[in-house]
């Protein structure tokens, strides 16, 4: 079985043995959110993603994970069927609504998309990287990411981490980084690069990865006890 597989089907067994153990309905913030995470090309915050999610007891989930499940109805259908059941009625109400209202391209892929994230959200328990995870959970829902870095640090940390030599890693850097760009512009009219969008924005040029982690953790912990708060009535 692909290794992609072995992820997927790892993590429902995870979901699902979480609702067949589940006694009451679970509380307005699930205990095990969704962390998000964007990154500037080579600002290694896909590195980043993996260590917080090892620490955290989440899964990792990068783009070809979201891709399987947005291309299987049959891993949608499972996914779907580990929420709980009053959230599972209005998810589709909630995919239509941020479909109609917020995305540019309007497309089966964006509605498979928000429905696996949306998913994601509500079960909880993973660090998702890429695909426009903030710009469709929104500021409520999850923590959100950013990692930037200086563009010669990002050159160099690609010709450190992988076989690239310096113009093949300028090259790679600039055609994701406008990859990345036109794709969140194209699907939610919006700009990868407004901090507004992120909880937390991190410049990895002069602190050293793994000793953000902690630090990013107490945010995260800061951020749930106030979701968990009950809105003031205006």
């Amino acid at each position: 079985m692909p290794l992609i597989d072995e992820i997927i089907n790892r993590q429902f067994r995870r979901w699902e043995l979480e609702k067949a153990e589940r006694k009451e309905p679970p509380p307005p913030v699930p205990p095990q959110p969704i962390v998000t995470v964007s990154r500037e090309c080579g600002s290694r915050g896909a590195y980043f993603a993996e260590l917080l999610a090892g620490k955290l007891g989440y899964q990792f989930i990068h783009r070809e994970i979201v891709d399987a499940i947005c291309e299987s109805s049959g891993y949608r259908k499972r996914m779907i069927a580990s929420l709980d059941e009053k959230y599972r009625s209005r998810l589709d109400l909630s995919v239509e609504s941020f479909v109609s209202g917020q995305a540019v391209d309007y497309t089966d892929y964006v509605r498979y998309l928000c429905q696996v994230v949306l998913s994601m959200a509500r079960l909880g328990g993973v660090v998702l990287v890429g695909r426009g995870g903030s710009f469709i959970l929104g500021p409520k829902q999850g923590f959100h990411i950013r990692f930037i870095c200086p563009l010669e640090k990002r050159i160099a940390n690609l010709v450190t981490y992988t076989k690239l030599t310096p113009d093949e890693a300028a090259s790679h850097v600039d055609r994701l980084d406008k990859e990345r760009r036109e794709m969140i512009e194209k699907l939610f009219d919006a700009d990868i690069n407004d901090p507004r969008n992120y909880d937390l924005v991190i410049n990895t040029a002069y602190i050293d990865i793994e000793d953000m982690i902690p630090g990013v953790e107490e945010a995260i912990k800061s951020k749930l006890n106030i979701l968990a708060q009950p809105e003031e009535q205006e």
